[in-house]
C-alpha cells in the first residue's frame, strides 16, 4: 500500500497543503467490506485537521476530492458532524479492520478509540434510511422493467406519497393532506402535487422539496438504463441494502462498528454475483428489517450523541496538533 501511495497520481497527499494535517487515512468500500474481487477498484478516504488559515482566518475546508483516484478527504469538523449526524459513510471508516489503515497518528487513532461517543438511537434513522433509499431503487429499477408507463407513474406516486411520515418526522410536521400526490386518474402518466401549507419554515420546505427532486432524478434517470448492463449494479444495490441493515443491527445491539462483514461475506458476495433471485433478496430484506426493527426497540443507546464530551475529543485534537504538530504511531 505503502508503495502504491509513491505513485505520481497520489503526490496530492502530499503537495495540497490542505492535507498537510493528515491524522488518518484508511482503505474503504468493497475492500473493507471483505466484499472485493480482482476487478475492485482501491478507495480511500481520510481525515486532516484544518489549518490555521481555516481555524483562524476566513479560508474553508470541507473535504478534498480526487477522482481519479477514488479519494476523499474529509476536514475534521466536518468528518465528526457526519458521526454525530451518524451517517454510515463516516461511521464505517472508523470500523474498518487495522490492515485497512494506511496511516494513523496519535490523533487519528484518538478519534478512532472515541468512536462509541458517536453511537446513539440516530442510527435507527441515518442507516434505516439509506437502506430504505437503496431498497426503493431496486424496487423502482424492476419496475421498469415490467410496469406500462403509467403503472410506472402509479409507482412513483405511492413511493413519493409513502415518504410523507418521513418528511413529518424529519422536518416541521404538517397535517395530514397538506401536501398531496396524486393522478388524475389511473390512465396518466403525469403527477400531479398539491400543497397547503401556511407559516411553514421555508428551510424545511426546502428540505423537502429536494428529497421529493432526489427520488423523481433517480427514479427518471431509470428510464434509460440498460437492462443487461445494468443488472449487476442492481444485484450490488441489493448487496449493500443488507449489509446496512447487518452493520445498523450490530450498533445498535451494542457490539460496535463492524464494518468488515466476515461472518456474513459469502452471503453478501453470492448476492453480489446475482446467485438469489429479487424475490429470494426480498424475503432476505424484510428478515433483516425485522432484526433491525427489533434492535431499534430494543437498543440501549442514547437517543443524542454527547456533545460535550464530543466537543471536549474536538479540543483535545486540535490543541494536540497546535502543541506538537501530531506525534505518529506505528500502524
Amino acid at each position: 500500500m505503502k508503495q502504491l501511495l509513491e505513485m505520481d497520481e497520489y503526490n496530492f497527499l502530499k503537495t495540497n497543503l490542505d492535507l498537510e494535517k493528515l491524522i488518518f487515512l484508511v482503505v474503504s468500500g468493497s475492500r473493507a467490506y471483505g466484499t472485493n474481487n480482482e476487478h475492485s477498484d482501491l478507495d480511500l478516504r481520510g481525515i486532516a485537521i484544518e489549518g490555521k488559515n481555516h481555524i483562524y482566518g476566513l479560508d474553508t475546508f470541507e473535504q478534498f476530492e480526487d477522482r481519479t483516484t477514488d479519494t476523499v478527504i474529509y476536514g475534521l469538523k466536518k468528518f465528526v458532524g457526519l458521526l454525530v449526524k451518524a451517517n454510515p459513510n463516516a461511521m464505517e471508516l472508523l470500523g474498518v479492520e487495522k490492515n485497512c489503515i494506511v496511516f494513523a497518528n496519535d490523533m487519528g487513532w484518538l478519534l478512532r478509540d472515541n468512536a462509541e461517543l458517536f453511537l446513539s438511537k440516530r442510527v435507527i434513522s441515518s442507516f434505516g434510511n439509506y437502506a430504505l433509499a437503496q431498497l426503493r431503487r431496486l424496487q423502482n429499477a424492476l419496475c421498469h422493467d415490467s410496469y406500462t408507463e403509467a403503472e410506472q407513474t402509479k409507482h412513483l406516486r405511492n413511493v413519493l406519497n409513502s415518504q410523507l411520515d418521513h418528511f413529518r418526522n424529519h422536518y416541521s410536521s404538517f397535517p395530514s393532506g397538506a401536501i398531496n400526490i396524486a393522478m388524475e386518474n389511473e390512465a396518466q402518466t403525469e403527477l400531479i402535487l398539491d400543497i397547503k401549507l401556511g407559516g411553514y419554515p421555508l428551510k424545511d420546505f426546502v428540505g423537502i422539496a429536494s428529497e421529493l427532486n432526489s427520488i423523481v432524478k433517480t427514479y427518471t434517470k431509470l428510464n434509460h438504463r440498460n437492462n443487461k448492463k445494468d443488472e449487476k449494479a442492481l444485484y450490488k444495490h441489493a448487496m449493500h441494502l443488507i449489509r446496512l441493515l447487518m452493520t445498523g443491527t450490530d450498533i445498535l445491539e451494542g457490539n460496535g462498528i463492524i464494518t468488515k462483514r466476515s461472518e456474513e461475506q459469502k452471503l453478501l458476495l453470492d448476492i453480489r454475483d446475482g446467485r438469489y433471485s429479487f424475490d429470494d433478496i426480498f424475503k432476505m430484506t424484510n428478515d433483516y428489517q425485522g432484526k433491525f426493527e427489533l434492535a431499534s426497540e430494543t437498543t440501549k443507546l442514547p437517543n443524542e450523541p454527547d456533545m460535550n464530551k464530543i466537543n471536549g475529543l474536538l479540543t483535545k485534537i486540535f490543541e494536540t496538533n497546535l502543541v506538537i504538530g501530531g506525534g505518529t504511531r506505528s500502524i
